[in-house]
């Protein structure tokens, strides 16, 4: 799971492109220069969130087993990646019926 987030991440989140995007448009990070300098500092901290997240999702994945081992049910079926999946699908939920209730100006569902 750890390893997985982290390729996952170097998949979809590309610093150097995101760098370049932010120059264009005329921002910048306070404190730190455009161009390389700023590619380096999103991947400087891509990656220590990264860790953070890596490392909670491994917890999570691997809590199941945890359980079923301390309180010695065997019928505890439910995994950590089911458990993902679910909350996943929950969170994807809820933003899709908060953008159906804003698109008809209502103040929001939560």
């Amino acid at each position: 799971m750890v390893a997985f987030t982290y390729f996952y991440t170097a998949v979809t989140f590309n610093p150097q492109k995101i760098s370049e995007e932010i120059q264009k448009h005329g921002g910048f990070i306070p404190g730190i220069r455009p161009g390389r300098v700023t590619a380096e500092y999103l991947q400087y901290i891509l990656t220590r969130l990264t860790l953070a997240g890596a490392l909670f999702l491994g917890i999570l994945a691997i809590l199941p087993s945890i359980a079923r081992g301390i309180t010695g049910v065997s019928t505890l079926m439910l995994g950590g990646t089911g458990i993902l999946i679910v909350v996943s699908v929950v969170l994807e939920t809820v933003k899709s019926l908060e953008a159906q209730l804003v698109m008809r100006n209502y103040e929001g569902f939560l």
